[in-house]
C-alpha cells in the first residue's frame, strides 16, 4: 500500500469513531452565561466531536419554555431554585443537578470613572439605573437585594429601568440609555479585570449567593452528548473559561 493511501486509511480508521457517535445537544443557557458558554461550546465541539446548540434567555422565561416542551436537553441555570424546581416536577433527570458557577454581581458604567464604589449610587446624579427583571431573572434578584442593603430601594425606584434579562440589562447600559446598572461580571471582565468603563463588584454578602445549576432535562436523559456536555461542565478545560469571566466554583 503507498504510503499516501496508508495515512489516508489511518486517518479515516481514526476519525471513523468520533463521527459516528457525535451528536447534538440542545442547551438553554442562562443570558449570563453567554460568552463563557460559547467558548466553552466551541472547545467541547473540539474536544469531543459532539455540537453544542446553544439557546440564550432569562431563567424564568427558559423555564416557561422547558414547561412549555421546548426541546432542550440541558438547562445551564442562573440559579439553584429553577433548576430544583424542574427536577421536582419531574421534568429534570433526579440527581443528575449540580453547580457549575457562582456568579457575580457588578454595578457597572459604560463611563469610566463613573463607578469607583458603592457611593456612585448616592453621588452620581443618574437619571436610569438598569436592572433585570427580579421576577424571571436571578441577578435582577441580586440587584433588588443589594440597593436594599445599601438603604436605597427607595430612591432609586423612580430611575429603575428593566431589562427582560441580564443581556437587555447590560444593553441599557452599554448604549448608555442608562448611566449604570447592575449586571453580571461575566459581561464586563477582560482578562480578569472589568474592560472598559468602570464598575464596582458588589460583594456576595449584599445579596443571596447566585449559585448556578445545572440539569439534565428528561429530553436529554438518553443523549450520549446531553451526559457529555454536563462531564465536561466539570472539567479543567470548562474551569479555566469560567474563572477567566469572573466566576468562582463551589
Amino acid at each position: 500500500m503507498k504510503p499516501t493511501r496508508m495515512i489516508a486509511t489511518l486517518l479515516t480508521a481514526t476519525l471513523l469513531p468520533l463521527a459516528v457517535h457525535a451528536a447534538e445537544v440542545q442547551v438553554a443557557v442562562a443570558s449570563n452565561f453567554t460568552k463563557p458558554m460559547q467558548a466553552i461550546a466551541e472547545r467541547f465541539e473540539q474536544d469531543t466531536g459532539h455540537k453544542a446548540l446553544l439557546a440564550f434567555g432569562s431563567t424564568g422565561k427558559l423555564y416557561a419554555q422547558i414547561r412549555n416542551g421546548a426541546p432542550f436537553d440541558v438547562l445551564l441555570a442562573a440559579d439553584d431554585a429553577v433548576p430544583a424546581k424542574l427536577e421536582r416536577e419531574g421534568l429534570g433527570v433526579s440527581g443528575s443537578r449540580f453547580p457549575y458557577a457562582i456568579g457575580t454581581l457588578v454595578l457597572w458604567s459604560a463611563r469610566p470613572g463613573y463607578v469607583e464604589d458603592q457611593n456612585a449610587l448616592a453621588n452620581q446624579p443618574y437619571r436610569h439605573l438598569a436592572v433585570a427583571n427580579p421576577k424571571t431573572a436571578p441577578y435582577g434578584a441580586a440587584a433588588m437585594a443589594t440597593l436594599d442593603k445599601l438603604g436605597l430601594t427607595e430612591s432609586a425606584r423612580g430611575r429603575l429601568v428593566q431589562g427582560e434579562n441580564i443581556a437587555q440589562t447590560h444593553q441599557f447600559v452599554a448604549s448608555g440609555n442608562a448611566e449604570l446598572g447592575f449586571v453580571a461580571l461575566s459581561q464586563v471582565v477582560e482578562n480578569g479585570a472589568i474592560g472598559q468603563g468602570s464598575g464596582w463588584v458588589v460583594p456576595s454578602t449584599y445579596h443571596p449567593p447566585i449559585r448556578q445549576d445545572a440539569l439534565l432535562l428528561l429530553k436529554g436523559r438518553d443523549n450520549p452528548a446531553a451526559q457529555a456536555l454536563l462531564d465536561y461542565l466539570k472539567s479543567d478545560k470548562a474551569s479555566e473559561v469560567i474563572k477567566a469571566y469572573g466566576y468562582s466554583l463551589q
